[in-house]
């Protein structure tokens, strides 16, 4: 399918689909860099604070594909889950022989977001999850309190990756049953030193959910700000390009 690279808007503001969109941390970066958001999720998300659709991520974006209600999106989000490739599935899950089989979605995601035409993002974080890391954005480069490695691959657009700061310290929490300080809080599972729902709003930068679930599998929204002005210069950009 092919479109024009004129930027589509709801409003004022160019329209993002952000698919499986969790409790929107993806979704609010993008808003803050001037993006309308729709969202879809297969779970209830009643914190999620912008419309959404509740079904199956993959099912609505080819529905929306074969309808043509794609054109009315600027740029496609997509975070589809990432247990089949994340490190710790593959790592100390899997060598413990702990969990379950996980479907690996980031290939027929691409497929339809290849479909659209449209400029892209799919996010994943640091594993075996075959994705181009085009970009990598980690929580120091932005002052936030978690370490958060994620990685992006961008179709049908570039964005220039920023240096990796220099980590200022360890995660505090325990290793090995010994408890350690440090400049960082662990934004997954719960326990082990992990920490509280206010210590974790503040480090990831989120106040508008307080369920631990949705909080540490949340991008923090200055990774998607950061993405979203870069998508906002491209779309402006190449709308410039057809004018001329």
């Amino acid at each position: 399918m092919t479109h024009c690279t004129d930027i589509r808007r709801d409003g004022h503001r160019p329209l993002l689909l952000d698919l499986f969109s969790c409790a929107g941390g993806a979704a609010m970066g993008y808003a803050r860099a001037g993006f309308a958001v729709d969202g879809c999720d297969i779970a209830d998300r009643p914190n999620y604070p912008f419309p959404y659709h509740h079904g199956d991520a993959l099912a609505y974006l080819a529905h929306l594909i074969a309808t043509g209600e794609i054109e009315r999106y600027a740029v496609v989000h997509a975070s589809p889950p990432c247990q089949h490739g994340c490190a710790l599935t593959v790592g100390t899950n899997r060598s413990q022989g702990w969990g379950g089989t996980h479907k690996d979605l980031v290939a027929p995601t691409r497929a339809l977001l290849d479909a659209t035409g449209l400029p892209y993002v799919i996010e994943q974080p640091n594993g075996r999850a075959k994705i181009r890391k085009d970009l990598t954005l980690c929580g120091e480069m932005f002052g936030l309190g978690v370490i958060r490695h994620r990685n992006f691959e961008l179709g049908g657009w570039s964005i220039e990756q920023p240096a990796h700061v220099p980590h200022r310290g360890r995660v505090r929490g325990y290793r090995h049953g010994r408890f350690y300080e440090g400049p960082y809080v662990a934004a997954y599972g719960n326990g082990g030193g992990k920490p509280s729902i206010p210590e974790l709003q503040a480090a990831m930068g989120i106040d508008w959910t307080e369920v631990r679930e949705e909080l540490t599998e949340a991008i923090p929204p200055a990774y998607t700000e950061f993405i979203g002005r870069a998508a906002f210069a491209h779309l402006t950009a190449s709308a410039l390009e057809v004018a001329a």
